[in-house]
């Protein structure tokens, strides 16, 4: 199951652990994020950055996928770089290079033929410049896979309102037509596909999961007892196609 290496971080109990390998990864969010994601990474690449890796999620599914490619993913946390790279030295993964790193000062050139980017340009002021970089850190033909906030969510039916106000964003979101606008700008990147996710039944389960945290991982064990049923929920909702949704997801290829 996606995301099951996170039980064998030092700092997971055996409850969580149990928990994880159970139910998976207990993240609504992430989980909607990589069924949207995940059926893109597609090909043969060689050399792939997870920018803004965060926990590492997406970097070790990376990494499994495409066992011959060097994996590398850069984040600002030092101290989650530690454990993830503990976590990939447990789980015997050892295509992986974890690096500390700013998402908008990246200074590799034409490195990589795979650069993903999951809701990362939201946190960062320089937005534009750190799209740029991304472009530039693509070879020429590579492909760039974004995902990004949306500015607007539906909440809790019927009715749109801007995104959730969350710890670290410097916007809510952006519309469709302003990243694909962010990303011709580049004049490095040519829009392949462009999509709003997150569809009314993933938007549904991720706002109660939002009421019940806050983005905070604030309530845990009470989220803990919703979880199963907010991921079911979520999972039915995974082919949707929404006209607008909370979240956008771009792909492009490096000129």
């Amino acid at each position: 199951m996606i995301g099951t290496e996170l039980s064998l971080s030092p700092n997971t109990g055996l409850a969580e652990r149990i928990y994880i390998h159970l139910f998976g990864i207990p993240i609504n969010g992430l989980r909607i994020r990589l069924r949207r994601i995940l059926p893109f990474l597609t090909g043969n690449p060689s050399r792939i950055l997870d920018a803004g890796c965060g926990r590492g999620v997406f970097t070790y599914e990376l990494a499994k996928r495409f066992p011959e490619a060097k994996v590398v993913g850069i984040d600002l946390d030092q101290d989650q770089l530690r454990t993830n790279k503990d976590i990939a030295q447990r789980a015997n993964i050892s295509n992986i290079e974890f690096q500390h790193g700013d998402v908008a000062k990246i200074s590799i050139k034409s490195e990589f033929d795979l650069v993903l980017s999951v809701d990362n340009l939201e946190h960062v002021e320089d937005d534009q410049g750190a799209l740029r970089a991304l472009a530039s850190a693509l070879q020429p033909g590579g492909r760039l896979i974004l995902h990004v906030p949306g500015y607007e969510r539906r909440w809790f039916l019927f009715s749109f309102r801007e995104n959730f106000s969350v710890p670290g964003h410097r916007r809510p979101g952006y519309t469709l037509e302003a990243i694909i606008e962010m990303i011709s700008a580049t004049n490095l990147l040519i829009v392949e596909q462009a999509s709003y996710t997150f569809g009314w039944l993933e938007t549904f389960s991720n706002n109660i999961s939002y009421l019940i945290t806050k983005a905070e991982a604030k309530n845990r064990i009470i989220y803990a007892l919703f979880f199963p049923l907010l991921n079911l929920l979520s999972w039915l909702g995974r082919n949707s196609h929404p006209p607008k949704g909370a979240g956008i997801l771009v792909i492009a290829t490096r000129k």
